[in-house]
């Protein structure tokens, strides 16, 4: 006989537990083991008014920004709807069922303020990175460098040539942040070439057509790697140019060495970084093996000549 679902009267009191509904083989769970933000508030303790109404739990930020992260949420007003709807989001955030969301504004305030002033984002990755070393994950020895563009949000149509400037009337945080590191070594000082186009919406990004493709305003993010378990033990954001990059995994071999006493024996790169200059450092001042194919420009496709075009007269000495 054919059932029918009898839908009864609503009971007064539902038991719901967000613990049963979470699967014990989700993503979340296997994370949430070796969550530890335990510092986090102490940490943040000195960016925060002793007066006011209290604050959004920063705890609660940081955890819905690990599932933007791992699940691949990208835009922060979406990821308050995610968190919102989805109970294992929930779970991981400690939210329960009727637990508020923060606004999406929230999140960029609390980057670009208290997050951003006391380096916390910083905090973690090496709170994560003393972990891996205290569970055996780290080497040590065998270290690798690369660096990947990240697209700016920067509309290729509206740009000026980069010898006219910017236009003067232009003004915004991401040009006063241009300004701040016009001289560093990792942006503006990289190269003394004047760059193509300049976008006056993120000034600080760099022209580049180094995927061979359509070019585009991009950065460049520089991780340097332990090969043993592919750990991430720095990362250091630069303009994207080649200069620049050989800078970053420069500061990233030194600081890696400052602040957890690590002295790779050998370094693996592409020729991006087998310049002469790298090398020597590399060998001379740091004591360390490059696993890096030398930069040849011995044979010219530019008209001009190449090394093969040119012999030596023994008797001469010319």
């Amino acid at each position: 006989m054919m059932g029918e679902r009898r839908v009864d009267q609503s009971a007064l009191f539902y038991e719901f537990s967000l613990e049963r509904h979470v699967p014990a083989d989700h993503l979340l769970r296997a994370i949430d083991r070796f969550v530890e933000l335990d510092g986090l508030r102490a940490h943040l303790a000195p960016f925060y008014s002793t007066i006011g109404r209290p604050s959004i739990d920063p705890e609660l930020l940081i955890r819905m920004l690990l599932v933007g992260y791992c699940f691949g949420i990208r835009s922060e007003r979406r990821l308050c709807e995610e968190v919102h709807l989805n109970l294992a989001y929930r779970w991981f955030c400690r939210l329960g069922l009727d637990g508020d969301v923060p606004n999406h504004s929230t999140f960029s305030k609390n980057r670009h303020g208290r997050f951003r002033d006391s380096d916390l984002l910083l905090e973690l990755f090496e709170t994560v990175l003393r972990r891996c070393m205290a569970e055996g994950l780290v080497g040590g020895e065998r270290f690798a460098v690369d660096a990947s563009l990240i697209k700016a949000d920067a509309n290729r149509q509206r740009c000026v040539p980069g010898d006219e400037g910017l236009p003067p009337e232009a003004a915004s945080r991401a040009i006063d942040e241009y300004l701040a590191v016009l001289d560093d070594a990792a942006f503006g000082g990289a190269t003394p070439v004047t760059p193509k186009f300049i976008s006056p919406a993120d000034p600080a990004s760099r022209w580049t057509g180094a995927n061979k493709g359509l070019a585009f305003f991009a950065y460049a993010t520089n991780y340097l790697i332990d090969l043993d378990h592919a750990i991430i033990v720095d990362v250091e954001p630069c303009t994207a140019v080649r200069q620049a990059e050989v800078t970053a995994a420069r500061t990233m071999i030194e600081r890696a060495r400052e602040h957890h006493d690590l002295w790779p024996a050998r370094l693996a790169a592409d020729t991006a970084y087998g310049s002469a200059e790298m090398l020597d450092w590399l060998v001379h001042d740091q004591g360390i093996e490059p696993h890096i194919p030398v930069i040849d420009k011995s044979e010219r496709v530019d008209g001009t000549f190449s090394r093969s075009d040119f012999a030596y007269d023994h008797a001469q000495d010319l």
